[in-house]
Order: C-alpha cells, then sequence, then structure tokens
C-alpha cells in the first residue's frame, strides 16, 4: 500500500475532478508483477493499468491487489474497474479506503465479494484520506478546499506603505508557493490585488503544470490589459462576477470579431450580496460544480480578512518573514476580524523552517 501511495502521489495536480489512485498486484508468491496510477482524468484507472501491464496474464491467477481507493463500480469517461478486477483471476483485493461518492460508496466492494474474491477494507486508511483530502472534502460538502496563502513580515505587514509588496517571502518560500499552484486546481485574487499588482499566477520557479486562475471583479471593472487577461494562459483565466450585462457583453459573438482583446477565458455570473460585493459561498458552490475542488488564495488584505471572518477557510498557510517593517498594510483587517468571527476550533498548527523565514500552517 505504500508503494501504491507513492505512484498516486506522481499525479498530484492532474487528475482532478477525479481522485489520485495507485495500484500494485503481487503474485500468490509474493512477488511483484504489475503496477500503475491514474496519470489525468479521462485517461484509463489505476487497476486497468497495473492489471495491463502484467506481462503474463497466468499469474493473476492467485494474486493480490493493492489500491489505494475502492475500484469504481460505474461508467463514466472510462469502464468501471470493479468488474475488470472481479474478472482478472485476482485472488484478493486490499483497499486503502472506500470510495464515499454516491456514484460508488461500496458497490465496487459489493461486486467483487459478490465475484468471490477476498476484500480487506482500511488498510493505510489515513494515508489513503491525506492523499485525497480535497477531493474528498469537495465530495462531502460540494464546496471547494480553501487554502489561503499570507506572506507578512513578523510585524504583521504585508506591503510597505507605499503598496509594494513583492519579496517579502525568502526564494524558497517562493518556491513552495509556485510548488502549490502547480498542484492546485486553480488560483484565485481579488480585484483590488489583480489591478494593484497585476499578477500572473503562473507556475515559474518549479516545473508542473499550469493551474486555473480566478479573479473575482464584481461590477467587472478591471482592464483587459493585466496578464491574467492578455498572456499566453488567459483562456486559463476564470472571471467571477455578479454584471450580468457586461459579462454577456464580453462574450458577444461579433465583440470577438471586431475587437482584439476579446476575452477567451470563462465568466462565472454569481449573487451579488445587499453591500454590494460578490456572493463568496456562491461563487465557490459555482466553482466546484466545474470540477474546481482546490483553491490556493492569494489574496490581499481584504479578500483574506473576510474569508478568515466567515469561516471560509479551510488550511492557513503563513509565512511569517525576518523582518520589522513598523509600518504598511497589515495582512488583515482587524476589525473585520472582530465585526464578524465566531471562534473556530482548530484542527492542527505546525511550523515548519522555509529558508530564512518561517511558515505556519493552520488547519481550521
Amino acid at each position: 500500500m505504500t508503494r501504491a501511495l507513492q505512484l498516486a502521489e506522481q499525479a498530484r495536480g492532474l487528475t482532478s475532478p477525479n481522485p489520485m489512485v495507485g495500484c500494485v498486484i503481487l503474485d500468490s508468491q509474493g512477488q511483484l508483477i504489475g503496477e500503475g496510477y491514474h496519470a489525468r482524468a479521462g485517461e484509463d484507472h489505476a487497476e486497468i493499468i497495473a492489471l495491463h501491464s502484467v506481462e503474463d496474464s497466468s499469474l493473476l491467477k492467485g494474486s493480490t491487489l493493492y489500491v489505494t481507493l475502492e475500484p469504481c463500480s460505474h461508467i463514466g469517461k472510462t469502464p468501471a474497474c470493479a468488474p475488470v478486477v472481479a474478472r482478472s483471476g485476482v485472488r484478493r483485493v486490499v483497499i486503502g479506503m472506500q470510495d464515499p461518492s454516491s456514484k460508488v460508496n461500496g458497490q465496487g466492494i459489493r461486486i467483487l465479494k459478490e465475484s468471490g474474491i477476498e476484500v480487506e477494507v482500511g488498510v493505510m486508511q489515513e494515508a489513503c484520506e491525506k492523499l485525497n483530502e480535497y477531493w474528498l472534502f469537495a465530495t462531502a460538502t460540494g464546496l471547494p478546499f480553501i487554502t489561503l496563502k499570507i506572506a507578512q513580515s513578523a510585524d504583521g505587514y504585508l506591503a510597505n506603505p507605499d503598496g509594494d509588496s513583492k519579496w517579502i517571502s525568502c526564494e524558497e518560500s517562493r518556491k513552495t508557493v509556485h510548488r502549490w499552484r502547480s498542484e492546485m486546481d486553480a488560483v484565485m485574487v481579488g480585484r483590488q490585488t489583480a489591478e494593484i499588482d497585476n499578477p500572473s499566477l503562473t507556475v515559474r520557479l518549479v516545473e508542473g503544470r499550469q493551474p486555473r486562475r480566478i479573479v473575482l471583479d464584481g461590477p467587472l471593472q478591471l482592464p483587459s490589459s493585466l496578464n491574467l487577461f492578455s498572456d499566453a494562459y488567459e483562456e486559463k483565466t476564470i472571471l467571477v462576477t455578479w454584471n450580468r450585462e457586461k459579462a454577456e457583453a464580453l462574450h458577444d459573438p461579433m465583440l470577438k470579431l471586431l475587437q482584439s482583446d476579446y476575452f477567451r477565458g470563462e465568466v462565472i455570473l454569481v449573487d451579488r450580496t445587499p453591500d454590494g460585493h460578490i456572493d463568496l459561498h456562491h461563487a465557490f458552490k459555482e466553482l466546484a460544480h466545474r470540477g474546481i475542488y482546490s483553491i490556493l488564495i492569494e489574496g490581499g488584505q481584504q479578500l483574506s480578512s473576510v474569508l478568515l471572518s466567515r469561516n471560509m477557510v479551510d488550511r492557513l498557510q503563513l509565512f511569517i518573514a525576518p523582518y520589522l517593517m513598523g509600518n504598511g498594510l497589515r495582512s488583515l483587517v482587524v476589525d473585520r476580524l472582530g465585526e464578524y468571527a465566531h471562534p473556530q476550533r482548530l484542527r492542527s498548527m505546525r511550523w515548519t523552517p522555509s529558508g530564512i523565514d518561517q511558515l505556519l500552517t493552520i488547519d481550521f
């Protein structure tokens, strides 16, 4: 199962909205004869790849198959795995965790048992759950797992008095953030951060796939010249707005013919709150519905404060740099936190060195 987990981990950031799954097959003598993992959504699942990797199919008779997640029992973009495993000749199947999704939820296990296969469930279950924590969260709640990243000085500032927030954290910390970008489904910023910092939100300091990029712009007033709307990854940008009239105009067919700066990304229309802002809960619901199960938020003071105050953050990643700025833009608005916040029970809190910085990870 440890090997199966290692295999599954190789596809981190690539399988969503599917979970990561790894599979290992041992023959009747306990020798490794096959292995595989689910590499991308829409491609073969781990069990199928592992079975196909066995050079001599006669070795499957009496073998044991280890898989991190219950084999699926429904037909999606690929055939159901459980019936294939049941017909393969495998004698025993060891499963890390049961699939809680409504389409499976024990049905794969039932198919295997009814075929006379010995089934064991719950081996290294905690590690298997940790592997797919974003997928499990979205499956249970219908919302994406929200990770809020803040980089601040030791005295709590994220920008100089002139607004410059670049390079507060060290290079190692910045590389960590780029790795997170490559592993999560999307990166999100608010309107002010998009306009002031003009970020690209791309993966550059490490190797990895480029995430979707989400911009919250209720009134839809950001200039089209920003990097998020004009660079090579424009089609990966999602605009979230409450302005229906402007949103519909953005994708007008005639506008596409007449304007070179026609937006090629996606626009999501959501509700507007009484105070004129984007309904964040509605926005997250819509994003999860589109298969975005994990979001790294790199917002500024306002967005970070609102999310924390409304208990909408699942994990806080707080980089603290060894600097005293004395003045500038605070990382959080204390008044706003006090206005909305309810006491939150922390699941865990840990410190990790990150170059010259310290990273505080808080799970809510």
